[in-house]
């Protein structure tokens, strides 16, 4: 069983992972390397207000994905699981979203050959609306939540993981002060809606406001409020829907009717 994970690839976002895994390590004979001189030194800590190169963020997938009806480029969103804080002050939002992009996906094929499946965390959204790149470390851990139906690869909704901020961010701290956790801040995420979104096909775009936030199906966090959801897809009219959102939990079911040539 061991062997057959080993033969799964799974890529996210951490080309050093892959390398490691494909490096030989060194027979018994060969030389030690040479010691440094000197200790390297420490990376200097970030000046001024931001996120730190490593800093976590906690997600999980929004969605199954499977390398049975997956395809290069499409969009695999994630929920962002706890708040990130920065100095004391809310830079990103518990139920935020992140996003990934499938970079291979082939089915199981003939000969006894499984699927594959390689997703790249790409960012995840600040509480002042802007995108920070994300990085993820999955090994060795990997294999511990692959789900296989046959010999496709399934990643399940609600699988989670820890990403990590890829480079050094510096912010602005004006635009995050209204996000700093106190007691109007929990009433605010008590008080949020959680939408469910589908679609017939899936797959579609999801726009909230006119900003895109993931793929049919996902789960997104609304403020209390009016908003226009809109769900497309190529090859298909617009679903459009005005929402007036109160706390609470909302299901959305977008059937696409196909456009007329």
């Amino acid at each position: 069983m061991l062997m057959k994970f080993v033969a799964i690839s799974l890529v996210i976002s951490f080309p050093s992972v892959l390398s490691f895994a494909q490096s030989t390590p060194p027979s018994a004979n060969a030389a030690a390397p040479a010691q440094p001189s000197q200790a390297s030194a420490p990376k200097a800590a970030m000046q001024g207000f931001g996120l730190e190169d490593g800093t976590p963020v906690k997600l999980r997938t929004s969605r199954t994905v499977s390398s049975a009806d997956a395809h290069t480029g499409d969009t695999v969103d994630f929920e962002v699981l706890e708040d990130v804080l920065v100095m004391d002050v809310l830079v990103v939002p518990k139920g935020s979203i992140a996003w990934g992009t499938v970079t291979d996906a082939q089915p199981k094929r003939r000969m006894a050959r499984g699927g594959k499946l390689d997703v790249n965390i790409d960012s995840v959204r600040l509480a002042d609306g802007e995108k920070v790149p994300l990085r993820a470390v999955f090994f060795p851990a990997a294999p511990l939540f692959l789900f296989m139906h046959g010999k496709d690869i399934t990643i399940p909704k609600g699988t989670e993981i820890t990403a990590y901020i890829n480079g050094d961010t510096r912010l602005e701290e004006a635009k995050f002060r209204g996000g700093k956790p106190d007691a109007t801040a929990s009433a605010v995420t008590v008080t949020s809606a959680l939408i469910d979104i589908s679609s017939t096909p899936s797959g579609a775009d999801i726009e909230v406001d006119g900003k895109f936030v993931g793929s049919t199906p996902s789960s997104i966090s609304l403020a209390p409020g009016d908003h226009d959801v809109v769900v497309k897809k190529a090859g298909f009219s617009a679903w459009e829907k005005k929402l007036s959102v109160s706390p609470g939990h909302i299901s959305l079911a977008a059937e696409l009717a196909a456009e007329s040539h």
